[in-house]
């Protein structure tokens, strides 16, 4: 019997259901260097690893399964993944690589030169963050960069702490990105980032109604700015609100890109076939 030398593979449509979400694998891009300088788009929180040096770089991944992309998903990833195997890592590599994954029309990242680095960007914005400021951070570390960093610091500290550290300041006048007419900084991040991923533009409508007091934008926005205001109210340390608020966007998110077709029934329906008179 002949054992298939490969590695596994990950076909795009298994990736894209798990783009933007918890359970997403640590994805690295492995292009070769002219491959990757030439081209502005990668996929959604990808690293960036040189094929050339895997054992250096593999060690500093977080845990967890691992896909690596090239161009077309030949050596360069089959390879890449080959030797993450024997480091002990459960690694994949993108069937069709990301020529494959932009012909389907998938979501990708672009790249900006207000990031200097493509992964453990500094981003800086208003202290005791209500909706937008949590919002933002949700999407950038979903979709931008996993290991971003997020300060939360005195209103008119963060233009200025941003120009010392080299950070990225957001939701605030004067930012690279914040408010822009009736839009807010979440669909700022959306434009700047060409991001367009299955369930963003319902999740943003209610961003923005929530954040912008336009409740009649979305029926849910009201729901998202009573909870955000809240969480404000019963969690006081802006790093700890903003990890409760993560989970609360990832179930948004997963609500707003295929849940919305399920209703929540009273009675239980084992129970309508009985009758109501079970006691």
């Amino acid at each position: 019997m002949t054992v298939d030398p490969r590695p596994p593979a990950l076909p795009p449509s298994s990736l894209l259901s798990l783009i933007g979400t918890a359970t997403a694998p640590v994805i690295v891009d492995v292009r070769r260097e002219p491959a990757f300088i030439s081209d502005d788009f990668r996929l959604p929180a990808a690293r960036r690893g040189d094929p050339e040096s895997v054992d250096q770089w593999a060690a500093d991944l977080p845990s967890g399964p691992v896909l690596v992309y090239c161009v077309h998903g030949h050596e360069v990833s089959q390879n890449t993944a080959t030797r993450l195997i024997q480091l002990g890592r459960d690694a994949r590599y993108l069937e069709g690589g990301i020529d494959g994954w932009k012909e389907l029309a998938y979501p990708t990242v672009r790249r900006l030169p207000l990031m200097t680095t493509l992964t453990g960007s500094l981003w800086i914005t208003r202290e005791r963050p209500k909706i937008d400021r949590l919002a933002c951070p949700w999407l950038i570390r979903r979709f931008i960069d996993p290991d971003a960093r997020i300060l939360y610091v005195p209103t008119a500290e963060v233009l200025s702490l941003a120009q010392q550290t080299k950070g990225i300041a957001f939701d605030i006048p004067g930012a690279p990105i914040s408010h822009e007419g009736e839009f807010c900084s979440f669909d700022s991040l959306l434009r700047l980032f060409s991001l367009k991923a299955p369930g963003l533009d319902r999740l943003a409508a209610i961003i923005r109604g929530a954040d912008t007091s336009a409740c009649h934008i979305a029926a849910e926005a009201a729901g998202l700015l009573a909870l955000s205001l809240g969480l404000s109210r019963v969690i006081h340390d802006d790093q700890a609100l903003l990890q409760t608020a993560i989970t609360l966007y990832d179930g948004l998110y997963a609500w707003c890109r295929d849940g919305q077709t399920e209703a929540h029934e009273w009675p239980p329906k084992i129970l309508a076939k009985q009758g109501t008179d079970t006691p």
